[in-house]
C-alpha cells in the first residue's frame, strides 16, 4: 500500500482527496500547512500538494523535500501560468497538474508516477552489493545471499530513503501491508541484525545506527 503526503488548505477539497483516494487503496495522510508536512515527510511514498500553502510556498516546499529525501512531488494548483509550471519542474516536480482537474485522469497520473518512481528503486547496486527487488535476488561479495519477504521490504525502505534517518518508529509503519501484518519492536530489530549479518563485513558497513535516534542507509563504503 502506497502512502500519499496530502498537502492542501482547502478543507473541503483536501477532505475530497483525501476520501477518494482512499477509496482507490491508497493509505492518505493529509495537512493543511507545509509545517505540519514536514513532520510526516519518512513516512510517504509520494507527495500531492498546491502551491499556495499558508505558512510558505509551495515550491519552496518542493525544495525542502527534495533536499531531505528522494521521493517523487506532484504539484495540484490553480496556478496555471506556464512560468508556475517551470518553477514547479525547476524545483524538482514530478509532474504538475492544473486546478479544475479530472479525479480519474489525476488517479493515472499518480500511478504513473509511483510506477517510474518503482522501477527507477527496483535494483540497488554498488561494487559490493547488488539487490534486485523485482526478481528477489541478491549478491553480497559475488556471492548469492536469500532474504526473507519481511528482509526484502526491509531493504527497500532502507534503500529508498538513504541518506535520510529513519526511526524505529517510521520502519514499523511502513512494515505495515494491506493484509493486516505487522512487525513488532522486537522483530524489527531481530531482522535488521539478520541483514546485517548477510551483507555487511569489516569494509562494508550499510545500516547504521543513530543512537537514541535510529538508523541510516550508508552508500560510502571506502573506510
Amino acid at each position: 500500500m502506497f502512502t500519499i503526503l496530502l498537502i492542501e488548505d482547502d478543507n473541503a477539497l483536501r477532505g475530497g482527496l483525501e476520501f477518494d483516494l482512499a477509496t482507490e487503496g491508497y493509505n492518505v495522510i493529509a495537512a493543511e500547512n507545509g509545517r505540519k508536512a514536514i513532520d510526516n515527510i519518512q513516512i510517504a511514498d509520494i507527495v500531492l500538494m498546491d502551491v499556495n500553502l499558508p505558512d510558505m510556498e509551495g515550491f519552496e516546499l518542493c525544495r525542502v523535500i527534495k533536499e531531505r529525501r528522494k521521493i517523487p512531488v506532484i504539484f495540484l494548483t490553480c496556478r496555471d501560468l506556464e512560468s508556475d509550471e517551470i518553477n514547479g519542474f525547476n524545483c524538482g516536480a514530478d509532474d504538475y497538474i492544473t486546478k479544475p482537474f479530472s479525479l480519474p485522469v489525476l488517479r493515472k497520473r499518480i500511478a504513473a508516477v509511483l510506477k517510474r518512481s518503482v522501477r527507477l528503486g527496483d535494483v540497488y547496486s554498488d561494487d559490493f552489493l547488488t539487490v534486485d527487488f523485482d526478481r528477489l535476488t541478491a549478491l553480497a561479495g559475488g556471492k548469492n545471499i536469500s532474504f526473507t519477504p519481511t528482509e526484502y521490504n526491509l531493504l527497500k525502505i532502507f534503500v529508498s530513503s538513504r541518506g535520510s534517518v529513519l526511526t524505529r518508529q517510521i520502519l514499523l509503519e511502513k512494515l505495515w501491508d494491506d493484509r493486516g501484518n505487522f512487525v513488532d519492536e522486537h522483530t524489527l530489530t531481530v531482522n535488521i541484525n539478520r541483514i546485517r549479518g548477510k551483507i555487511e563485513d569489516e569494509n562494508h558497513k550499510y545500516i547504521k545506527t543513530i543512537y537514541g535516534i535510529g538508523y541510516i542507509w550508508n552508500d560510502e563504503n571506502d573506510d
